[in-house]
């Protein structure tokens, strides 16, 4: 039930949706009325059904039991629950002084996805970006950190691009949407923005990524349209989720009906958007213009 890359996030992920669909679909127990026999509080059900919190063995025998799970289901559910309790360092643990709870969930699904879908308005995809671009966004996006901190975050959003995309067997597969705006930002500086241009050009023709720009005479269909990413997983047991961006940070979202909206909103702007060739050719001009 768990892959070569999967993480320990993804485990609980899986654990929980496993548990969650036993209680709501096959028994029809509210969570509520779990709580009451395990003797714990609702609160703590929810977190285990979610893979926030990590399901002890007394409740995970004691649901098996509730639920009265057949043998074979049984043991899997019970290699998976192991999955979800082993100490496993992740690569970006020596940077948790930095990384905010948010952003360590956020590398713990993008570490287990097999696609992206991520629409950019002003700066380009975090993948995409040379380390130089990234120095210049980070800095101004973390003002309250010093240098060295700030350097750590760069370093991981390095790290970020080896292992989804550029050293791996399996790379993760890129949709990605910007708006022309975000070529034309002269982000840290012309040097910086002509070697970010370069870097996009080549970057483009990766076989995992998929790059379209919305032109300037298509700004009605992405202008007033924040930042969101969408992660899917090849485990079908490990639901979509999405990170939209806002001036209040990021924001999580995994219920389905959002997940539909994002979808369709996301294949209006890849309509929108020029094909990867002609996105090329954009990327092109933009770049040659400031020679």
């Amino acid at each position: 039930m768990t892959s070569s890359n999967s993480t320990l996030l993804m485990s609980r992920v899986t654990f929980g949706r496993a548990l969650r669909r036993l209680r709501s679909q096959v028994n029809h127990f509210k969570i509520a009325e779990v709580a009451s026999v395990l003797g714990c509080d609702v609160s703590l059900i929810s977190r285990i059904e979610t893979g926030k919190r990590v399901c002890s063995q007394e409740h995970f025998a004691k649901l098996m039991d509730l639920y009265e799970v057949p043998a074979p289901q049984r043991d899997e559910l019970a290699e998976l629950h192991a999955a979800t309790r082993e100490q496993r360092p992740p690569w970006w643990s020596p940077y948790s002084e930095v990384i905010s709870a948010q952003y360590e969930r956020f590398l713990g699904f993008e570490a287990a996805a097999s696609i992206v879908h991520e629409y950019q308005v002003g700066i380009l995809p975090g993948l995409l970006q040379t380390e130089a671009y990234a120095q210049a966004v980070t800095g101004v996006g973390f003002t309250s950190l010093g240098p060295d901190q700030i350097d750590a975050l760069v370093e991981v959003r390095g790290l970020r691009q080896r292992h989804c995309l550029l050293e791996t067997e399996s790379p993760l597969e890129c949709h990605y949407v910007v708006t022309q705006a975000a070529l034309d930002f002269q982000v840290g500086g012309k040097r910086t923005h002509q070697e970010q241009l370069e870097y996009l050009l080549n970057i483009s023709t990766h076989d995992s990524v998929d790059l379209r720009v919305v032109p300037y005479g298509k700004g009605e269909e992405a202008a007033q349209i924040a930042a969101f990413r969408i992660l899917q997983f090849s485990d079908e047991d490990v639901p979509d989720v999405a990170f939209g961006e806002s001036v209040a940070g990021s924001l999580t979202m995994d219920d389905p009906r959002d997940l539909r909206r994002l979808h369709r909103l996301f294949r209006s702007l890849t309509d929108a958007a020029l094909s990867p060739d002609e996105s090329r050719d954009i990327i092109t001009h933009t770049k040659n213009k400031e020679v």
